[in-house]
């Protein structure tokens, strides 16, 4: 069983979509939707739609889309039962008592499970360091100028040099190999059956938000290799969705977050009392870390290692960040390589000096920028500025977009009004705009190579929720029946049902599945291009969609007749009959869309 349809359309109805996902994700107003950076994949122009009217968001990117369940679904790693109980309890929404159906339980169950036997782990690692067989690792912690309560705050540990003893124990604790499997924490092969992944290492446990140990981290004792070795991906652990330190920077009381690279610098931060320090796990920055950190504050102090390595990791990060409605700002740490070793040579109160004195991220930029040119050479001057102004034009603000111009004028030294000019005439001539192309090419292609029948079983769809005033007309010409692929027809009905109680709300379609998968195709079906701007336009449009999915539907169907059902090859006959007579008559007034 699930809640009835009734309570998900009422914690629903009483979200406010745009609301909910500003809180993730930077939105600018276009017209009657608003758009960003999607924070389900990297992009650098904004193609994820929230729609107020419908509800709902899609990504015209990476096909991302549903309604405010599915968003938190997706993001967050919810399941229905869990996003629908964070939505009410936000919307003040009392949910009945309700049994769960068996698969949602069982999932639920395997979810609680895992961070069960990861919880068990990390004691295990907790206390095998503080055992003679952890002594070196202790000692090495130590070395590295840890507290005891800096240790014990996160949870270090240490994983014994035989490759079998967390198994051992695991096993003891009448754990199934299956389940054992899930958590990322054994290798397995055919010789020697299943074995610790993690062994003769300083075990870093990695939390989410909420305190649960949802993976590891291992830093290797001695010369093995890889130094670092993470977690894999498992059914609660998603790297690129969480950051390692958030769970004690969260409560932090500082204006800012630090992102940096390691967790020895998140942990020696920490223990000097820069609280608001946390890293990203094993990878660069993802736009996901970027729409995280956005929940906690306004303003990023960037701390990468201060090498080409680390400068390169700087001007990634700062595009996404500032894409996710962040201000970022870079902090220099040299002569030294990371905090850890600036904050043991310098101490705190020369650490925090240098955040204060931290760069503004897009001057950042424009310095790294400049390293890459002969300011003495006039064509490598000119070739800085023009560069210099390519990036001036992604601000849309106009107001922010001169305050960094002369910003940017002032230090390198050339007249502001030179440097507008070059800037709009950049923007004349469409800089940008062939990059945008091309990047959007693979995507058109993809879309071109389609199967015409679903395409035009979904172009149907979004044109029934989009001017539902036209079904009552549409229903003489196509039916949920013409549908010919299983799900588009059961939506189809969901519409058509929606339509004959008095109001189509695709958003409230969406709640009725519970799988994220379905979720995500269901909105796919209201978000298809229309493009479309005059009445003339639509009309033809849509005329020519009904003939097209009424001419496939027809095919299908007589494909799959019976050749002793005379009666249905009747039936069919009178409907091409009566397509016929569509194609050749204007399009009548009830299916003009409004």
């Amino acid at each position: 069983m699930r809640y009835s349809e009734d309570i998900i359309e009422e914690v629903r109805a009483k979200t406010d979509i745009v609301e909910l996902i500003s809180g993730y994700v930077k939105l600018q107003r276009r017209g009657s939707s608003y758009f960003g950076l999607c924070p389900f994949h990297n992009e650098k122009s904004p193609s994820f739609s929230v729609s107020p009217g419908k509800q709902m968001y899609y990504c015209f990117g990476c096909g991302a889309g549903g309604n405010v369940f599915t968003f938190l679904m997706e993001y967050e790693n919810y399941s229905f039962q869990e996003a629908l109980k964070l939505l009410a309890d936000r919307a003040g929404v009392k949910l009945p008592e309700v049994s769960y159906s068996r698969e949602a339980r069982e999932e639920a169950d395997r979810k609680a499970l895992l961070l069960e036997i990861n919880k068990e782990a990390a004691k295990y690692y907790y206390c095998k360091l503080r055992s003679p067989a952890g002594e070196k690792a202790m000692e090495y912690l130590k070395g590295r100028g840890l507290r005891d309560e800096t240790i014990r705050k996160f949870g270090l540990g240490y994983s014994d040099r035989y490759n079998s003893d967390l198994y051992r124990y695991l096993k003891s604790r009448k754990y199934s190999d299956e389940v054992l499997r899930e958590t990322g924490l054994f290798n397995a092969d055919e010789k020697k059956g299943m074995y610790d992944k993690f062994w003769n290492r300083v075990i870093y446990p990695i939390m989410d938000a909420n305190s649960r140990v949802i993976g590891f981290g291992g830093r290797v004792m001695g010369d093995g290799k890889p130094k670092y070795l993470n977690s894999p991906e498992t059914k609660i652990f998603d790297k690129s969705r969480n950051l390692y330190g958030l769970h004690a920077a969260r409560g932090s009381r500082r204006k800012n977050l630090i992102i940096c690279e390691g967790y020895m610098d998140v942990i020696s931060m920490h223990q000097a009392g820069f609280t608001n320090a946390v890293a990203s796990l094993g990878t660069a920055l993802t736009s996901q870390q970027a729409s995280l950190l956005k929940r906690y504050t306004q303003e990023v102090l960037v701390i990468y290692d201060s090498d080409e390595a680390g400068i390169k990791a700087a001007l990634r990060a700062i595009p996404m960040l500032r894409g996710a409605g962040l201000s970022p700002r870079v902090v220099n740490l040299n002569p030294h390589k990371d905090p850890d070793e600036f904050i043991q040579a310098e101490g705190k109160e020369a650490f925090e000096e240098r955040l204060e004195q931290a760069e503004n991220g897009f001057l950042y930029e424009i310095r790294m920028l400049q390293r890459n040119y002969d300011m003495k050479d006039p064509q490598g001057k000119s070739d800085f500025f023009h560069e210099a102004a390519g990036k001036l034009l992604k601000f849309e603000d106009e107001i922010e977009r001169n305050s960094y111009l002369e910003a940017v004028a002032r230090t390198y030294h050339t007249e502001p009004e030179s440097l507008r000019k070059l800037v709009n005439r950049l923007a004349l001539g469409g800089t940008g705009q062939e990059a945008r192309r091309q990047q959007e090419a693979p995507d058109r292609k993809k879309k071109e190579r389609e199967d015409g029948v679903q395409k035009a079983q979904k172009l149907m769809l979004t044109w029934m929720t989009s001017y539902p005033e036209i079904l009552k007309g549409l229903s003489r010409y196509i039916t949920s029946r013409d549908f010919v692929t299983p799900f588009y027809r059961r939506v189809a009905e969901m519409v058509e049902e929606q339509y004959r109680e008095g109001q189509v709300n695709p958003a409230r379609i969406i709640s009725r599945f519970e799988a994220g998968e379905e979720q995500n195709l269901a909105a796919s079906l209201f978000h298809t291009k229309l493009s479309l701007e005059s009445d003339m336009e639509k009309q033809t449009a849509l005329k020519d969609v009904i003939c097209n999915m009424k001419e496939s539907s027809l095919n299908y169907r007589l494909s799959h007749l019976s050749p002793e059902d005379l009666a249905g090859l009747q039936n069919l006959m009178t409907e091409k009959k009566k397509l016929e007579e569509f194609k050749a008559a204007p399009l009548p007034g009830d299916l003009s869309p409004a």
